[in-house]
């Protein structure tokens, strides 16, 4: 079975240096992916209303998945939510009584999720959900901390993006280095973590890169090129 799709998230993957900044030429990579006909989808835990302005600009495919799974965007009015941001709240609203530290993150509005300062111990914070009872999760996507539903993940919202555009999980290539990209790793045909990402993360993709950041990613897509598409991206 061939490649239609490449999944990719965004911080730490397509942009660099800690602040946000887009790689250009990655950027180019994945926009000349495009070109070539390759659906090219970020799925990321940012808003996926930012995801969709991104792929609009940087003129890759029109459909973003946003909030670690939990969002996915089709249009600027068009969102599907697969999770509850009120029970997040919940879930949050806990956590800042019981712990020190806990603050949301001066972020893009959310729709399924509770997006917080890495400014407390994750763990402890995951106890205190689990011993309330909540079916919630804290996620760390070294951009933030996530407060999410439990069974909501990259790869959740990866496959309802796939069943839109009629592709499916091992047509798809996942690239990313944070630990909420192993789901995507596990669904997808390929899965390629770069190479500033934690041990575990490598340990769950199928080919891992030694670059970081964007220039990573440039490296990953050169990498299925070269081995799998029988061009030279």
């Amino acid at each position: 079975m061939g490649i239609k799709v490449f999944a990719v998230d965004i911080d730490g993957t397509l942009t660099e240096n800690g602040g946000g900044a887009v790689s250009l030429s990655a950027l180019a990579k994945l926009r000349y992916l495009d070109k070539l006909g390759y659906s090219v989808i970020y799925v990321t835990g940012r808003s996926s209303i930012e995801a969709f302005v991104l792929a609009v600009f940087g003129g890759t495919t029109r459909l973003a998945v946003g909030e670690n799974g939990g969002a996915i965007t089709l249009a600027p009015q068009e969102h599907k939510l697969l999770a509850s941001r009120e029970k997040c709240m919940q879930g949050y609203e806990i956590l800042k009584k019981s712990l020190d530290g806990v603050q949301e993150k001066p972020v893009f509005p959310r729709m399924t999720e509770v997006v917080m300062l890495r400014t407390f111990d994750i763990a402890e914070g995951q106890k205190i959900l689990d011993e309330h009872g909540l079916q919630l999760y804290l996620n760390d996507s070294k951009y933030a901390f996530h407060i999410n539903e439990k069974g909501v993940d990259k790869a959740l919202g990866l496959k309802e993006a796939l069943k839109i555009l009629k592709a499916e999980p091992e047509e798809t290539v996942a690239i990313g280095d944070s630990e909420t990209d192993i789901k995507m790793f596990e669904l997808c045909g390929h899965g390629i973590a770069l190479g500033h990402a934690d041990e575990h993360v490598k340990a769950k993709a199928s080919h891992v890169v030694s670059g970081k950041e964007g220039v990573g990613l440039i490296e990953a897509i050169d990498h299925v090129a070269l081995n799998y598409l029988g061009v030279k991206a």
